[in-house]
């Protein structure tokens, strides 16, 4: 347990190296205008903090820097988030209002900006199939022999697929097989489409359309998402050669060697869950971000998850106001949602 003085001082010693990245002394920290403690008081508590590991002395520095467990005790106890303010709040709500697109676009384009705002890597990690269904289907035809499928998400995302109509059968017929299509699969995880298509839909099929194999045979080919992974997209990778700690291009190397293989980074991921996630240095399960934090934020409209953000950088980032960003990310979200499934006026 630390006391109020030594929880003042540890907050103040990662306040200063989040904004300095330099090792900070005692005598730095007597000057800030909240510690009234002498430097040798000050000096004193550091060293009680670096024994009970919540701050590390590198190399022959006379300055100490925060352990791994100094700023997890930070973000846990000590932290006041820093709410999205000014023109970054402005910038977030007017992108928003301008953009009444579908979500999944939505949050890539929204990390992007983060990227900007952060100076830090942005991660989208996109919805996980087994997490996104179908909201309904579209027909749309193009001649007597061809149409287009229009297939449309939970998180909004729009697929079309060319499909080639079956010899003898007529616009209006596929039209009203479309129909039971959406009535009998409309909230199927898209990875259980095409199993639903024979157990759910070939019975009343059967019952309208002569030759409804055939038919099936169609749709089951507009409707394979199985072989889609999860997309990864990052933004602002170049953002960490602009962090002091990484101006070793072999620590830089290993976490691009780590984007390569996006199996391997998904696995870092936290479990889509409530609120926002922080995972620090050694906290990451990879040896490659041991000097970086992960901060991740699960989206979602309507209890559908859209995606995930991770927002990427040094262990020493500034994790108020990446949280603060997050957070205000997340209100115009929710904000856009309500506009866009407001019932109209009549």
């Amino acid at each position: 347990m630390l006391t109020d003085r030594q929880r003042l001082i540890l907050n103040a010693v990662i306040d200063d190296y989040i904004r300095s990245a330099e090792p900070i002394g005692s005598r730095s920290i007597s000057k800030r205008d909240d510690v009234t403690f002498s430097p040798a008081t000050i000096r004193n508590e550091m060293s009680d903090l670096e024994e009970m590991g919540y701050l590390e002395q590198p190399h022959t520095s006379a300055g100490r820097v925060p352990s791994i467990k100094g700023y997890r005790y930070y973000v846990d106890n000590l932290m006041s988030q820093d709410f999205a303010k000014g023109q970054e709040a402005e910038m977030l709500k007017q992108f928003f209002a301008d953009r009444l697109q579908h979500s999944e676009k939505l949050i890539q384009q929204a990390a992007s900006i983060l990227s900007q705002l952060t100076n830090y890597t942005s991660i989208v990690l996109g919805p996980d199939q087994h997490h996104t269904s179908l909201k309904h289907l579209q027909l749309v035809p193009i001649n007597e022999q061809h149409a287009v499928i229009i297939m449309v998400t939970s998180t909004g995302k729009v697929e079309s697929r060319n499909v080639a109509i079956p010899p003898d059968f007529s616009i209006a017929e596929m039209e009203r097989c479309i129909q039971i299509f959406n009535q009998r699969l409309a909230g199927v995880p898209l990875l259980h489409l095409r199993s639903k298509l024979y157990s759910e839909v070939g019975a009343e099929l059967s019952k309208y359309v002569d030759r409804f194999e055939e038919l099936l045979n169609v749709m089951e080919k507009a409707l394979d998402v199985e072989g889609e992974p999860q997309q990864v997209i990052t933004t602002g990778m170049t953002h960490m050669l602009d962090q002091p700690e990484f101006k070793d291009v072999n620590k830089v190397r290993e976490i691009l060697a780590l984007f390569d293989h996006q199996e391997n980074f998904k696995k870092m991921v936290p479990s889509p869950g409530s609120g926002i996630q922080v995972r620090i240095g050694t906290e990451n399960d990879n040896e490659a971000f041991k000097n970086c934090s992960l901060i991740t934020a699960n989206f979602t409209v309507d209890g559908e998850s859209i995606g995930t953000i991770g927002i990427l950088g040094p262990t020493r980032m500034d994790y108020s106001r990446v949280i603060g960003l997050l957070d205000q990310l997340s209100s115009e979200l929710i904000s856009v949602n309500l506009r866009l499934n407001k019932p109209e006026e009549k």
